[in-house]
């Protein structure tokens, strides 16, 4: 290909982005405002993103891109492809997991200029405050569908639309939600305000793909499965029968679907908070029929040999000190037990095993294609599956990192180099889980095999996305009869069809759509901006001038989309512009864009890391005049001076120490007076305390009495987390503004013992923390042995790792850096 059919651009590596049309209008529109980018899966839309990223950089000399990918494998591809793609240097595009220390990342964070992160890392790093989004002039959401919720993009989203000076944000997703109010949805968490839609449709995006053929194949299932999966149904259906007893359902057939589980679940919680123990009867048969629901799905869809390994962990489960209930009623059942010896005893394949041979030999051999995917959702299959496969074939397995049931997983780094050998052509079958869908650059392949349909349109499309993008591909979805499979396929064909539809109607209402979102997201001008009515109209004149030849592109703080009526508004800022005119643009707004605002000193709350999972930290991070500071404590849940420390507890929580569901609450006062003058807790609730469990209210109030006369703690109601969140900014306030006291998480009181002051000795060792600390103590015996300990024999301890030893060894063995 000639050197003119690649982007220009200074901050471009020479001959690397092929100049696509359809990429570089979709640039150019995201270029201008908050977008959303909807384009099918392998066509470039990170391509899209970096070609903006490009642009931001070499306007702001001093700013920084932020890419977030939901995994780790994606994380390390983005960042290989920018490295590739981009004129910085290596070491400034760095990556960001959670197998990066948070001391390194905050130093990293300094020197990048390209971040490419997971977000839960980013989200922690933000709470913490060990990083700040001011400079950041470009955030990208990869895959950005997951911006529901609780999910890490909301609040990194409302994060860097408060704090970034000169904010732009692109949104990507082949497949951004199952409707428009989904859509609408993802839209809104992360402040887009312009959607720019294309599909197969579009001639230039038509260049660049090839017709997928999707093929279901149905399977029907041979009789000893059958016996199998009968056999465990019996046991639901008893099971079921004893729910029924209960009166929380009266469903009984063992093809119960989910939704009404979760019914049952809830109305044996409300039992639960009744203090009825019919409820947590009826919650243990419940969790029985969940594993047998999951044993009677892997014998039907997956392979004999998956559920021979499920019942193995069961067996194991229910032997182990701790076993619950459900575990060993379940392996003691004897139709449990008949149908695991059925299962020992059947030795022929599952029908899909043979059919997916036949379809590689056919891909492979006789089509003489080069590579196929096999995707299965359960990773014991997919184990078997390459075992069965590699028989035959070239074979690899590409599965996760974790697993709840026990089975082996993946490093990252076997991930990486599994892909990059299937890449290259050393292997051609690669045997996958669900981790392989979502955006990895997977190679082009000849064949995508579903072992199972998949019920969910979002990861079909991933998938499906695998193939058909240089040469005509295929889709084969395996189905076994009479079985979940075939509800999957249907509600698969149906949620496809509504998607494809509404990518369509999508498309077509942009315009309207970004009407709805300016007008529910004016709040987004208001971040850190009082005159947001007169920056539109000054981005507005903007737009409007972008439209003429000699024009520079709008600034991106603006409100309307500038991409003109033909697409091409800003397309020839990709030609290498002069660099002086950028040197210059820093020059005179760049520096003066980031002075600081001279805002007055704000308080400091330390969260404990375990907090994390209520929203109070992440309010208390995006409140102006609170920096939060994310450690693991060893009293309380947060640190408002060095005198007062805040346990919190719902109502539930505080109940529940009454009753021995928790660490005695006295135990706790002891702790908290030990170390702070002034401890407060909180209660957190809008109910009635004394009557949301079976507790005497005598009992309550006489625990109360004593925490507050007896302990000498505050006890302070709020009524949920937003009360909470206010009350500890208040007290913060107070302590350290009105009474300038300063924080500090070991607290004020000097009267510890001679092994709390031990433990605090090395607990300050690299922010290792009080339970490494003791671990430490307990096998070296003194503080001196531990300083003094080798790298290698520190390791020993309990809750030691490499890491944390290296660290020890290099804050106790380097020479003293007052500036370090």
């Amino acid at each position: 290909m000639s050197e003119s059919a690649y982007v220009d651009h200074p901050m471009l590596a020479e001959g690397v982005i092929e100049a696509r049309q359809y990429q570089l209008q979709l640039a150019a529109a995201a270029r201008e405002d908050h977008t959303l980018v909807c384009l099918p899966t392998g066509l470039g839309k990170t391509t899209v993103s970096l070609l903006v990223t490009a642009y931001r950089l070499a306007d702001d000399a001093g700013g920084k891109s932020l890419l977030l990918a939901p995994t780790k494998p994606l994380v390390e591809q983005h960042a290989a492809f920018y490295r590739e793609a981009l004129r910085i240097p290596d070491d400034e595009i760095v990556v960001f997991t959670g197998e990066t220390r948070p001391d390194d990342r905050a130093e990293m964070w300094n020197d990048a200029r390209v971040v490419v992160a997971t977000p839960q890392v980013v989200e922690n790093d933000l709470v913490g405050g060990r990083i700040g989004l001011e400079e950041v002039v470009h955030c990208t959401f990869d895959e950005c569908h997951r911006a529901t919720g609780d999910y890490a993009y909301t609040y990194i989203a409302e994060r860097y639309h408060a704090d970034a000076l000169n904010p732009l944000v692109t949104a990507m997703s082949a497949s951004p939600g199952g409707n428009e109010e989904d859509i609408q949805t993802v839209c809104e968490n992360l402040g887009v305000r312009n959607v720019e839609v294309m599909t197969e449709d579009d001639a230039d995006v038509g260049e660049h793909t090839y017709d997928t053929d999707v093929q279901w194949e149905r399977i029907e299932l041979p009789e000893q499965v059958i016996e199998v999966r009968d056999a465990i149904n019996e046991v639901i259906e008893d099971r079921l029968e004893k729910l029924r007893e209960l009166g929380v359902t009266r469903v009984s057939s063992p093809d119960v679907s989910q939704k009404d589980l979760n019914k049952i679940r809830a109305k044996l919680q409300e039992l639960i908070d009744n203090d009825q123990s019919e409820g947590y009867q009826g919650m243990s048969v419940h969790a029985e029929v969940m594993k047998l629901r999951r044993a009677v799905e892997l014998v039907e869809t997956q392979s004999v040999e998956s559920v021979r390994r499920y019942f193995e962990r069961q067996r194991n489960a229910a032997r182990s000190s701790g076993a619950s209930k459900a575990s060993q009623r379940l392996v003691s059942e004897p139709k449990v037990k008949e149908a695991m010896r059925k299962a020992d005893d059947f030795d022929g394949l599952h029908p899909k095993f043979r059919r997916a041979r036949m379809l590689l030999a056919e891909t492979l051999g006789i089509e003489e294609g080069e590579r196929v995917i096999v995707f299965t959702e359960s990773r014991d299959t997919a184990e078997a599956l390459t075992d069965f496969l590699g028989e035959h074939f070239d074979t690899q397995r590409f599965v996760g990192q974790g697993d709840a049931d026990g089975s082996d997983g993946m490093t990252q780094k076997e991930q990486r180099e599994t892909l990059d050998r299937f890449r290259s052509g050393e292997f051609e079958v690669l045997v996958s889980t669900s981790v392989a869908e979502e955006g990895l650059d997977v190679p082009e392949v000849d064949l995508v095999l579903f072992f199972e349909p998949v019920p969910t349109a979002i990861r079909s499309v991933q998938r499906k996305g695998r193939t058909g993008r240089q040469t005509e591909g295929k889709v084969v979805v395996l189905m076994a009869e009479d079985t979940r499979d075939e509800a999957y396929f249907w509600i698969s064909q149906r949620r496809e069809q509504e998607m494809e539809d509404e990518l369509r109607e999508l498309k077509g209402v942009a315009d309207d759509l970004e009407g709805d979102l300016g007008e529910s997201q004016r709040a987004l001008d208001d971040y850190g901006d009082e005159e947001a009515d007169a920056s539109d109209d000054d981005a507005s004149e903007a737009a409007t001038a972008a439209t003429s030849a000699d024009a520079q592109p709008a600034e991106a703080d603006g409100g309307s989309a500038a991409a003109g009526g033909d697409g091409q508004a800003g397309l020839t800022d990709f030609d290498a512009p002069d660099p002086d005119d950028v040197e210059e643009g820093e020059d005179e707004e760049g520096v003066a864009a980031r002075a600081d605002s001279g805002d007055e000193e704000a308080v400091e709350v330390v969260v404990d890391q375990r907090e994390l999972d209520s929203n109070i930290a992440r309010d208390l991070s995006k409140r102006d005049g609170v920096e939060t500071r994310l450690e693991t404590l060893s009293v309380g849940d947060y640190v408002l001076s060095d005198r007062v420390a805040v346990e919190r507890k719902s109502h539930a929580d505080f109940l529940d120490t009454l009753l021995g569901g928790d660490r005695s609450i006295f135990e706790q006062a002891k702790d908290l007076t030990r170390h702070y003058t002034r401890p407060v807790l909180l209660l957190e609730g809008d109910g009635d305390l004394y009557a949301e469990r079976n507790v005497h209210p005598n009992a309550i109030r006489a625990t109360l009495a004593s925490l507050a006369v007896d302990w000498g703690i505050s006890v302070v109601q709020t009524r949920g987390e937003d009360d909470t969140a206010e009350m500890i900014q208040t007290i913060a306030e107070r302590e350290q503004t009105d009474n300038d006291r300063e924080v500090s998480a070991h607290g004020e009181k000097a009267a510890k013992t001679l092994g709390e002051q031990q433990e605090y000795v090395v607990s300050s060792i690299a922010d290792i923390g009080p339970v490494t600390a003791r671990s430490l103590l307990e096998a070296f015996g003194t503080v001196e042995a531990v300083m003094t300990a080798r790298e290698d024999d520190l390791t020993e301890a309990d809750g030691v790792g490499q890491v944390t030893a290296e660290r020890i060894r290099e804050v106790v063995g380097s020479d003293y850096q007052p500036d370090a």
